[in-house]
């Protein structure tokens, strides 16, 4: 299948990648504009994708398209590319947030194949948290397609589109709240005597390790907290003061916080 980028930026230009990296599509299969023709320019020389010249040609040139553009852009853009969609009836796959399925459906003339999916900012290293949705008119192979995209910038999984907003939160949001901890951690350090690059370096790989752990295993959190904290030891002295400084209340304050903002946007 062909598919098409209408936006260059940083987080379809993350997904170009790794689909052209695992090789999940060919590069000659791959369609991208931008209104900003250098970011067209720049995605071509390094990935070998074709340019179109403007959105039309793009449609008419695919089997699905991606619309990598900024989510107040919409009210713009669907309307304009509208009877083009209908002619080709391609696959829409949205990966803007807070456009719902429903809001995309709305401004088109026809019937069509929508799906919705939310990457996070890690595609950018190949380990995103991607979720998707659809209005229940896609076909087998084009949610395969959608795997195949998605699981080559990491994991992906199918939600329903209510829990979204949620996983906004938890993969979107969270992985500025995960760098919030590294540095801290590696502040932590640098108080006490180490230097901040290596601190940084070895706060960073262990939360990468101890997340691979748990993904890899099949052990609750809790199980590996009690793995490493020694009667009497250094670590129970930590996990005693997180808990008494509110840790674990002060995340999930921050997951219903950016919940009820998001609500409100």
């Amino acid at each position: 299948m062909k598919v098409g980028f209408i936006g260059c930026g940083n987080m379809a230009t993350a997904i170009i990648k790794g689909i052209v990296e695992s090789k999940a599509l060919s590069c000659d299969d791959i369609f991208v504009f931008d209104v900003d023709s250098e970011k067209t320019k720049i995605c071509s020389e390094q990935f070998g994708v074709k340019i179109s010249s403007d959105e039309k040609e793009l449609i008419l040139s695919v089997d699905a398209v991606v619309l990598a553009i900024k989510p107040i852009g919409f009210q713009t853009l669907l309307p304009n590319i509208g009877k083009t969609l209908k002619e080709k009836n391609p696959l829409i796959i949205s990966i803007a947030a807070g456009k719902t399925l429903d809001f995309i459906a709305s401004f088109l003339l026809y019937d069509a194949s929508i799906v919705r999916v939310m990457p996070n900012i890690n595609a950018k290293v190949g380990q995103a948290m991607s979720a998707y949705c659809d209005n229940g008119s896609i076909t087998n192979e084009q949610e395969n397609l959608i795997n195949a995209m998605f699981s080559s910038v990491g994991r992906v999984m199918k939600l329903d589109e209510q829990y979204f907003p949620l996983f906004g939160v938890v993969a979107g949001s969270a992985p500025a709240f995960a760098y919030m901890f590294i540095d801290s951690l590696a502040r932590a350090a640098v108080k006490n005597g180490m230097n901040k690059q290596v601190a940084l370096e070895i706060a960073a790989q262990t939360v990468y390790g101890s997340a691979k752990l748990i993904m890899d295993g099949d052990e609750h959190p809790w199980e590996l907290i009690d793995q490493v904290c020694s009667p009497g030891g250094t670590t129970i002295e930590g996990i005693t003061s997180l808990q008494s400084d509110g840790f674990e209340s002060a995340i999930c304050r921050a997951v219903d916080c950016a919940v009820d903002k998001d609500k409100k946007i």
